[in-house]
């Protein structure tokens, strides 16, 4: 089929798996952002068990397959008595592996932050708590826009695991497969998705590069 036939019979359809793709890349980075600091917070803290746990969690997920995890949310839990739908186990899996990678971001960025600092904040009275909200991770995420926005087009690419369950509706990659189940889309249906992946990265990509202009710590 060409791209013209293509679009016309499942134009609709592109619209639907482009649109399906940005939820799940949006939902699944807010997540993974939010379990990021907040395991970055565990790694720094003084209590020693935290730190142990916040660092495993990062080893186990940084290393894991997506796939793997998805298999396992998939078809592991319902033998544990844990039923989740197909989209609930897509984006666990989509939150929980950028999250690991969230965290080492955060980390670089904390120590980037001069120790003058956090000895100024600690001569001012503050606790560990007020310390990270108020000086630590607001800059640590400031240096690090530039890698969140690679995560956050990769998060995006980590959706294309819901090709590999029956959701509905589908993303991009799943659209694929569903076109070339009925019809000979052939390499079209590929590149079709693929400049809807692309084009949604070049924007990622701009609109992180003018934030990082605006935030960053000229020093």
């Amino acid at each position: 089929m060409t791209i013209s036939e293509l679009l016309s019979q499942y134009g609709d359809k592109y619209v639907e798996a482009l649109l399906t793709t940005w939820q799940l890349t949006f939902i699944s980075f807010a997540g993974a952002m939010i379990i990021g600091i907040i395991i970055t917070v565990m790694r720094v803290c003084p209590v020693k068990p935290l730190r142990i746990s916040g660092d495993i969690y990062v080893q186990i997920f940084r290393n894991i397959p997506g796939a793997s995890l998805l298999i396992f949310l998939v078809y592991a839990l319902p033998n544990l008595q844990v039923i989740l739908s197909y989209y609930q186990c897509v984006l666990i899996a989509t939150v929980l592996i950028p999250a690991a990678f969230a965290s080492e971001y955060l980390m670089s960025g904390i120590n980037a932050i001069g120790i003058g600092q956090i000895e100024a904040a600690r001569s001012l009275g503050m606790d560990f708590g007020i310390m990270m909200r108020k000086v630590v991770i607001p800059q640590a995420v400031r240096f690090s826009i530039l890698p969140m926005t690679n995560l956050l087009i990769a998060t995006m690419l980590t959706t294309s695991l819901a090709s590999q369950v029956p959701l509905n509706p589908k993303d991009l990659t799943g659209l694929v497969s569903y076109i070339n189940t009925r019809d000979t889309g052939g390499v079209t249906s590929f590149l079709i998705s693929a400049v809807m992946y692309c084009g949604t990265a070049v924007i990622i990509g701009q609109i992180g590069s003018y934030i990082d202009r605006k935030v960053r710590i000229v020093r």
